[in-house]
């Protein structure tokens, strides 16, 4: 029987009504109508009675196999206005009412940051990303969101799959790209031996990585893998985290700059390796806050060889357990929260009952942004100004920057 899609669901599944309740459609947009088998209720390779306007050709022949994009059926001005409006909706259902001004969408081949996984073959290795709601690995050569200096470790990470994956077993390669090269941090391979920490230093020179780790030992740095941040060149340590493209990078410092204009004082809480404490400290002296203190190592060893910035104090604190108190942040001009996922909910009640007049509040999942936003609006902030930056480009993730402030 024919479904009819009436939304996408926050995973960007087309959602449809059929006799069997609601069903899931795998690369469906609103407005189409669908034919396919229901399977646990979803439809996963559905026939498109009806096609809408929005749909176009994918532009990566692995798009149908691969589960790293799944909206590359669907125009670029529908995938901006529909993550737009997740964020819009998610603050209407705690009944807040805001528009998103601006999406800033990351182009292709952008992508710095990425997690391949890795696993052995009677024939040799395979290395890709997983399947459309699977654990199979699809190789995805000439992907088109990847920075081309990614895809060319590939033959490095099969060669590592080879030497360390179990039989079993799958390594994670998380792979960053750093201004001396790629750097690879792999996780879930075989114990360290002799052995085999000599022939992956053996890898790293062959395929001249920058820096490559394994299960967090460090294997071989060949070459500082820094990054800019401001005026400050920093190495973080293997695997930490890093926004996913030049270009989101630069929206979100350009957004947090601007929402703390002349700000003397500014916290920065979830601060990770400095990518807004270090562009924040040309105006300001900022107070850095993470829970993990080899970030902020590499952090204050930046900011002391930079030129031309303010002063920058860093604490290593666990904000979910001991979040800062009301008489801490009301020393601040401004405070800056980057929390993961989980939101930071312990950390804006403080806030709220803070003497603090100024929020940025920078985001990975709208849900619980829109639950610590309620929290906020019911302190006396108003929401100024709210932006999505798309560093994820035809996935269903979504990220945002946003401004809280009150008299």
């Amino acid at each position: 029987m024919p479904y009819e899609i009436e939304r996408l669901s926050v995973h960007a599944d087309g959602i449809a009504q059929g006799a069997e309740g609601r069903v899931h459609v795998a690369m469906a947009l609103p407005g189409e109508v669908v034919d396919g088998t229901v399977e646990a209720g979803r439809i996963a390779a559905p026939s498109i009675v009806t096609a809408s306007a929005e749909r176009v050709k994918a532009p990566c022949p692995h798009y149908r196999a691969c589960g790293g994009c799944v909206l590359q059926h669907a125009s670029d001005s529908f995938v901006e206005r529909w993550k737009a409006e997740v964020v819009e909706n998610a603050l209407a259902a705690r009944g807040i009412t805001a528009e998103v001004r601006a999406v800033e969408t990351s182009p292709t081949l952008s992508r710095r940051r990425a997690s391949f996984s890795g696993r052995r073959t009677k024939k040799g290795s395979l290395v890709g990303f997983h399947a459309r709601a699977s654990d199979t690995v699809v190789e995805v050569p000439n992907c088109q969101i990847l920075r081309p200096e990614l895809l060319a470790t590939l033959p490095a990470l099969n060669a590592a799959t080879v030497l360390g994956a179990s039989r079993k077993g799958e390594v994670s390669f998380a792979l960053t790209l750093s201004e001396a090269g790629v750097e690879v941090a792999a996780t879930g391979g075989k114990d360290m031996e002799p052995a085999l920490f000599q022939d992956l230093a053996r890898l790293a020179e062959e395929h001249d990585l920058a820096r490559l780790s394994w299960n967090g030992e460090t294997i071989a740095a060949r070459r500082p893998a820094l990054q800019s941040f401001g005026p400050a060149r920093i190495t973080p340590p293997p695997g930490a985290f890093l926004q996913a493209t030049a270009e989101g990078e630069a929206a979100l410092v350009a957004f947090v700059r601007e929402a703390t204009a002349g700000a003397h004082k500014i916290a920065d809480l979830f601060a990770g390796c400095g990518t807004f404490t270090l562009p924040l400290a040309l105006g300001a002296e900022v107070h850095a806050v993470e829970g993990e203190a080899d970030m902020l190592a590499a952090m204050d060893k930046g900011w002391r060889a930079a030129q031309g910035l303010k002063k920058v104090s860093h604490e290593a604190r666990d904000l979910f357990r001991r979040p800062l108190l009301p008489d801490e942040i009301s020393r601040y001009d401004a405070v800056v929260l980057d929390p993961p996922r989980a939101g930071a909910e312990a950390q804006v009640g403080e806030i709220a009952t803070s003497k603090l007049a100024n929020l940025v509040y920078v985001s990975c999942n709208p849900v619980t942004f829109a639950r610590d936003a309620e929290r906020l609006l019911q302190a006396g902030f108003a929401l100024d100004d709210v932006i999505v930056v798309d560093q994820f480009r035809w996935s269903a993730h979504i990220e945002l920057a946003a401004r809280f402030t009150r008299a």
